[in-house]
C-alpha cells in the first residue's frame, strides 16, 4: 500500500537530503557524464584556478537548485507540481556530481559556503511552496532563467580547447531552459521586479564569494 507522506515526512526526508548534499555527499547521478572520453585540455595553473573557480560556481548554484526544489516539495499544494519539482531535482543531481567529479579532476573543492546557500536557498523555496503552486513555479521559472544566462556567460569564459567543461555547462543549459518551459507551462507566475532583482543581486554574491571559497 502506497504511504501519503505528510508535509512533516516531506520536510524531515527533505532536512536529512540537505544535510549529506550541503556537506559534499552528492547523490549518484542518473544520466552519464556528458564529459564522457573527452580528453582533457593542458591548462597552466592561471587557467586552472579560473576553471576550477567557474566550476566551483556551478556546482553551488546546483546546491541552491537542490535546496530550493527541496522546500518547494516539501510545501508544495498538488501531488503534480511535487512530482514536477522532484523531476527538475533529479536532473540537477546529475548537474551537482558533474560539476564535483570536474572539480576533482581539477584537483580543487567545493565551497565551503554550501552549507549557507542550501539553507537560504531552502527556506525560500519552503517559502514559495507556501505562497502557493503558481508562486513557487515562478521561482523556479526566474531561478532556470537566470541560471541559464550565467551558464552562457561560462561557456564564454572559459579556456580554449577546455573541451570537459565545454560539455559539462552545455547539457546542463539545456537543461535548465528546459525546465524553466516547465515552470512556464505549469502556471508559473511571473515575479515581480523587486523579487527578481533580489535574486540577480544574491546570485551576484553568491559567484564573487564562490569563486575563490
Amino acid at each position: 500500500m502506497e504511504r501519503n507522506y505528510s508535509r512533516v515526512d516531506r520536510l524531515i526526508a527533505s532536512i536529512d537530503e540537505a544535510l549529506r548534499i550541503s556537506t559534499g555527499e552528492a547523490p549518484a547521478p542518473f544520466r552519464e557524464n556528458p564529459a564522457g572520453d573527452l580528453a582533457a585540455a593542458e591548462l597552466n595553473e592561471d587557467d586552472r584556478r579560473h576553471v576550477a573557480g567557474l566550476m566551483r560556481i556551478n556546482h553551488t548554484g546546483e546546491i541552491c537548485a537542490q535546496a530550493l526544489y527541496a522546500g518547494q516539495a516539501a510545501t508544495a499544494h498538488n501531488d503534480e507540481t511535487r512530482e514536477a519539482m522532484q523531476l527538475a531535482a533529479d536532473e540537477e543531481i546529475d548537474h551537482l556530481s558533474w560539476c564535483e567529479d570536474r572539480l576533482k579532476e581539477l584537483d580543487s573543492h567545493p565551497s565551503i559556503l554550501n552549507p549557507f546557500w542550501y539553507a537560504g536557498s531552502f527556506a525560500i523555496g519552503a517559502v514559495a511552496g507556501i505562497a502557493g503552486d503558481d508562486w513557487s513555479l515562478g521561482f523556479v521559472k526566474e531561478t532556470e532563467n537566470q541560471v541559464e544566462a550565467h551558464l552562457e556567460d561560462h561557456l564564454e569564459r572559459l579556456p580554449e580547447g577546455d573541451a570537459r567543461s565545454q560539455a559539462i555547462l552545455d547539457q546542463m543549459k539545456e537543461d535548465e531552459a528546459k525546465h524553466a518551459r516547465m515552470a512556464e507551462d505549469a502556471g508559473a507566475r511571473e515575479l515581480p521586479p523587486p523579487i527578481r532583482r533580489a535574486m540577480t543581486m544574491t546570485a551576484d554574491l553568491m559567484k564573487s564569494l564562490v569563486y575563490r571559497i
